[in-house]
């Protein structure tokens, strides 16, 4: 069984989809690098193990991230997940854990790399948005897209309703990424190439919500 750790930094509701879907793997801790994340409370309600391992704490990013690694390491984790876990990790740690930790970014990649992507959407003028589940690397959102949803803007939507629209998705598609790596429908090779049901994965799967 695949062992998980998910990384989080607020009220954790992916972290809460991804305790719903009774995966396959377990989830056996959560990290935060702030104490008074909600997702901390959802961790302990579903019996996991939490860890507090506060960013201020460290003289740098390297040294906050080498603490987070050890801490993974313990926990003889397989997989990280990455939900809602707002810090820029270091090219050291992600190295590290290339190919085992993955991340939920709000647009369809690789369009809107980076932040305020709701917004930048509607000034662009798209009529389609939605979320990308991706591999994590040292370029920022660069990491192969695994899974998408989709979905159309409406002429009404504003950055508060595109943000609420596409967190419904993430719900849907995250638990279903991790589901796939958990039972191997997805996979990793150490050549770092990603395979779907054992066939090289040339576009993300996506699922639809029109």
């Amino acid at each position: 069984m695949i062992k998980i750790a998910v990384l989080v930094s607020g009220s954790g509701s992916n972290l809460q989809a991804l305790i719903d879907a009774n995966l396959s793997g377990q989830i056996i801790g959560v990290i935060s690098n702030k104490p008074g994340a909600y997702a901390l409370e959802r961790a302990k309600n579903a019996g996991i193990a939490t860890a507090i391992i506060e960013h201020k704490q460290y003289p740098n990013r390297e040294a906050f991230d080498d603490v987070m690694h050890q801490q993974l390491l313990d926990w003889d984790v397989d997989l990280v997940v990455l939900a809602g876990f707002m810090r820029i990790l270091s090219a050291k740690f992600v190295k590290a854990w290339e190919g085992k930790m993955v991340n939920i970014h709000p647009s369809l990649l690789p369009q809107y790399k980076g932040m305020h992507t709701h917004q930048r959407v509607l000034n662009t003028g798209d009529v389609i948005h939605g979320c990308t589940v991706h591999y994590v690397t040292a370029e920022l959102d660069a990491g192969q897209a695994l899974t998408q949803g989709v979905m159309k803007v409406r002429v009404q939507d504003d950055a508060i309703s595109l943000a609420n629209r596409v967190h419904v998705l993430e719900h849907i598609i995250y638990p279903q990424a991790v589901e796939w790596i958990c039972n191997g429908t997805l996979q990793h090779t150490s050549q770092g190439q990603v395979l779907y049901k054992g066939q090289p994965l040339v576009e993300p799967i996506q699922f639809c919500k029109l």
